[in-house]
């Protein structure tokens, strides 16, 4: 490479303009540990390396390549990254995974889920994880998003800092092009691996790269900092909406649930856009946008005796009365009602432990608790809702249903499938620690008091 060349490549990319780049991503830079996911290939090539050239007088520094097992090489790819990370003076930690393709799910997609798995696993406390993405890979993603069918936050596509763990994941190329960083790693004379699953167009992002940018590029050739111009008021965007949202949830919050009244008063979008974000939050992955229209739309203007549900992967939203809450499809709440009745001596067993995960009754004396043992007697049947259940929870009071009771306390409905309910001699005097009968609760001239107690079993997602 001619002196014209070096200079050229260093004008473009240097190390010098890296730290700048790093200095006004991290706030702490340099009193800051770095660990640099380095694939070997140029342009991980070109981070690591130029961060090794101030890493002595600046910052700590290591690198860690994930080996994904897909291809025959894959082993001398980790070998040459070994080799190079000695040659900088720069610690290397290779883990290598296996990687498992759902069915209906791309193999880039779980291999990159393994491979960020991989990675947060090995960050150490307070390390901040850089990657190598550029400009041309920032002007890929959104354009795949964008054949998704994304909204804003897909169009933002990868952010220069973004929360990873309990640290922080940092993008400092995305200002550089591919052609920029690959003309320094020649003019440094760096060796890089030459990964042939980059040229396999079986990929999505592959085929874009090798059949559709290239005539893109020759038609308009500022595309890259273009679209990245484009990504970033995107997110600008997208941080708007999420300030709305959250003022929106929290104005809807009724505990962990939403209040649909508070909801009902949103346009749609902003219902979609609150739901969006009280659902991420809770842990749990978005729904489609057939989905989304049903949670912003039937089940939010349904009656408030309805119960609708909307469930994808493994969650459900339901609607119970005035609340919509969120849990685990697959939880405590999706397992059979218990079919049995179970006969209860209170006097030779104090804690009943209850089938189908629906936990325990136990039964704890209190000189102040507000059930007569001698009124309760002994044995109770303990059995499960099978419809018009009452009993009465005030004195002089009518008899009340059940389900009206339930409803008016707001139980939601995978709950009181499992509530345990007692019966004394066919009648029902207890439903679980929500409510007495009148006939079973203590007086003044009560001898024997105590309190029923339902331990629940832990559900996922409540």
């Amino acid at each position: 490479m001619s002196e014209a060349a070096r200079a050229r490549a260093a004008r473009a990319f240097s190390s010098a303009r890296l730290i700048e780049r790093l200095q006004g991503l991290l706030p702490q830079f340099p009193d800051v540990q770095l660990c640099v996911a380095f694939s070997g290939g140029v342009d991980s090539t070109a981070l690591l390396a130029a961060l090794a050239r101030v890493r002595p007088r600046a910052f700590g520094l290591r690198a860690a390549h994930i080996d994904h097992g897909l291809h025959p090489d894959s082993s001398l790819w980790s070998r040459q990254c070994r080799q190079l990370a000695r040659r900088l003076g720069v610690p290397l930690t290779v883990r290598r995974v296996t990687v498992s393709q759902p069915p209906g799910a791309s193999l880039e997609e779980a291999a990159r889920r393994e491979r960020y798995r991989a990675l947060g696993a090995l960050l150490r406390s307070g390390e901040v994880l850089l990657t190598a993405h550029n400009q041309d890979d920032q002007l890929e993603t959104v354009l795949l998003q964008l054949f998704r069918g994304c909204g804003l936050a897909g169009l933002a596509a990868m952010a220069p800092l973004a929360p990873f763990g309990a640290s922080a994941l940092a993008r400092p190329l995305l200002g550089f092009t591919r052609a920029q960083l690959a003309e320094w790693v020649l003019a440094e004379g760096l060796p890089v691996v030459e990964d042939e699953t980059n040229a396999d167009e079986r990929f999505d992002r592959n085929y874009l790269r090798r059949q559709v940018l290239p005539a893109v590029r020759a038609r308009w050739s500022g595309v890259a900092s273009a679209v990245a111009r484009t990504a970033r008021l995107a997110a600008e965007g997208q941080q708007l909406l999420e300030s709305l949202a959250r003022a929106d949830v929290e104005r809807a919050s009724d505990g962990p649930a939403l209040s649909v009244k508070a909801l009902r008063a949103l346009s749609a979008a902003r219902r979609r856009n609150a739901l969006r974000l009280w659902i991420a939050s809770r842990g749990r992955s978005l729904p489609d946008a057939r989905r989304l229209e049903q949670l912003a739309g039937p089940v939010i203007d349904a009656r408030p005796d309805a119960h609708p549900q909307v469930a994808w992967g493994d969650t459900r939203v339901q609607r119970h009365a005035d609340r919509l809450s969120i849990e685990a499809a697959g939880g405590v709440s999706d397992r059979a009602v218990p079919a049995a009745e179970i006969l209860w001596d209170v006097r030779e067993q104090a804690r009943l432990e209850l089938p189908e995960g629906c936990g325990a009754l136990e039964l704890r004396p209190d000189a102040h608790g507000p059930l007569d043992l001698d009124a309760l007697g002994a044995p109770v049947t303990v059995r499960w809702r099978r419809g018009g259940e009452r009993l009465r929870v005030r004195p002089g009071g009518a008899r009340r249903a059940l389900k009206s009771l339930l409803q008016e306390a707001r139980v939601p409905p995978s709950e009181r499938a499992r509530l345990p309910l007692l019966f004394r001699d066919g009648t029902l005097v207890a439903a679980a620690d929500l409510w007495l009968d009148e006939s079973v609760r203590a007086r003044r001239t009560s001898r024997r008091r105590a309190r029923l107690l339902w331990k629940k079993a832990p559900h996922a997602g409540r």
